[in-house]
């Protein structure tokens, strides 16, 4: 039973102003797992104030004293690896071989890039007598998710650290393990007294009073839509930077041509993937309409080949992470089921012989419209839509056809035309094939997927304000 029941403020793990807990559950087998402690707003004054304090003198670092302490970082996280990993999958139910093949290496992926970049970025440029300077924003707060955890806390983390930032993190109340472990590692690393600060809690009380406070200079969020605009609209009366990752619901256009089985399954698959909670999954899958049989086929071969069970065992997915999504993602099964949809595989229910724990049943829905509810609703879980096209310009409409933009993919043997289709969808990241995830690549959204860019070179500009300071180089100015 894990018991984290104080905060991390100003380089002490203290006790919260006002006592009170919360159950984690394990979502594997609904038991209680631990027990963490719920913030207040004055526990959020109490970090901000120790983050402000931290500025001053973080801000004044040198580049070589940041790369010090991101390496440093970086090497107790390696010290960490294991439990870091099995927290998470404690705590939000990721396979073992999920968790340490890409839950817990992510993490340690963000903070070697941000090592990388930080050695040759550029913060000063002369422009004739004007000279420019990129200095960091100042106490950022972090509100982050449970569906990827390592990866959202260090993407915000590690690039605000490496230009001088200091912050607050609520990580998400449902997975809060990992986050507590993070925080160990920070500490162990040696970063100064009040740089980083972690407070739990939730979102209507941690959240809220994070996004409003007046002495934080920008706020970043990943998580829903519609939770990114409460954020916003708690920071607007403090003008603060606001950055958004939200939601999605990812077009997946496969080319007619001979490879389409091959893409379909693939594409299957990868929805699967993290029980399907991820918010760049390809869950809308457009295919030829005139192929939808052969499509179909392949999808049913490839969702009734996922495996689900125990995260400790040897199975593909685990369980989603709590009884409230499982309840949302039956919901909107159901509905396609209501709508007309064609159900090839899964369905509403627990998978056959998993009575306890928050498991779903890899589902395909195929004939599927894109004014359908589970065409049009984010549902993060393992459920995909295939939807048909009678031409490819019909399926780069419908595939834009959605309030949101985060990602989309195309699969097909032409990779020109794969390329062609890829620049005129309206989408932050667009992945050809299958690519693998690029550490180095923007990642972010259009639309109401969100705002800014996170990942590589792109993140440290969110962090940094742009100065221009005039007549700096007076004789270039005569001249």
């Amino acid at each position: 039973m894990r018991e984290y029941l104080k905060f991390y403020i100003e380089g002490k793990w203290v006790d919260p102003v006002t006592p009170r807990t919360l159950d984690v559950i394990n979502p594997a087998n609904e038991q209680v797992a631990g027990h963490i402690s719920l913030g207040s707003a004055a526990d959020v004054d109490r970090a901000v104030a120790a983050a402000k304090k931290a500025f001053t003198s973080f801000s004044r670092t040198t580049r070589e004293e940041r790369l010090e302490l991101l390496q440093a970082i970086l090497a107790e996280y390696q010290k960490r690896f294991g439990d870091i990993a099995a927290a998470v999958t404690e705590e939000m139910g990721a396979p073992t071989s999920l968790a340490q093949n890409a839950q817990a290496p992510i993490g340690m992926g963000h903070f070697a890039t941000a090592i990388e970049v930080l050695k040759t970025f550029t913060f000063d440029q002369d422009r004739g007598a004007t000279h420019i300077a990129k200095e960091p924003i100042g106490v950022c707060a972090f509100i982050t998710p449970w569906n990827w955890p390592l990866n959202q806390i260090a993407c915000k983390v590690a690039p605000a650290l490496a230009v001088g930032c200091t912050m607050v993190l609520k990580p998400s109340e449902i997975a809060p393990f990992s986050g507590q472990i993070f925080a160990e590692v920070l500490d162990a690393a040696g970063v100064p007294a009040g740089v980083f600060n972690l407070v739990n809690g939730d979102g209507p009380t941690v959240g809220a009073a994070l996004s409003s406070h007046p002495d934080v200079d920008m706020v970043s969020f990943t998580g829903s839509t519609r939770a990114g605009i409460e954020v916003a609209r708690a920071a607007a009366p403090t003008v603060k930077r606001v950055h958004q990752e939200l939601g999605g619901k990812s077009p997946n256009i496969i080319l007619d041509d001979e490879i389409l089985g091959k893409s379909v399954a693939g594409g299957v698959k990868h929805v699967m993937n993290n029980s399907g909670q991820s918010c760049n999954a390809p869950t809308r899958m457009l295919v030829p309409a005139a192929r939808m049989g052969e499509a179909i086929e392949a999808a049913k071969a490839a969702a009734d080949s996922i495996t689900v069970g125990d995260p400790a065992g040897n199975f593909r997915i685990g369980p989603v992470v709590s009884q409230v999504q499982w309840d949302k993602i039956q919901g909107l099964i159901q509905k396609g089921l209501d709508e007309g949809a064609t159900l090839v595989s899964g369905g509403v229910g627990k998978p056959e012989g998993l009575d306890k724990g928050y498991y779903v049943k890899p589902t395909v829905f195929a004939n599927v419209t894109n004014d359908m509810t589970i065409a049009k609703e984010e549902i993060f879980g393992p459920v995909v839509s295939i939807l048909g096209y009678d031409s490819l310009d019909q399926a780069i409409e419908i595939g834009n056809d959605t309030e949101y933009g985060l990602a989309a993919y195309v699969a097909g043997a032409d990779l020109a035309r794969a390329r062609e289709v890829a620049s005129r969808l309206r989408a932050g990241q667009v992945s050809i094939n299958g690519a693998g995830g690029d550490l180095m690549a923007p990642f972010g959204g259009y639309k109401m997927s969100g705002n800014g860019r996170e990942w590589g070179d792109f993140a440290f500009h969110e962090f940094l304000e742009v100065k221009a300071v005039l007549g700096y180089s007076p004789k270039q100015a005569a001249e």
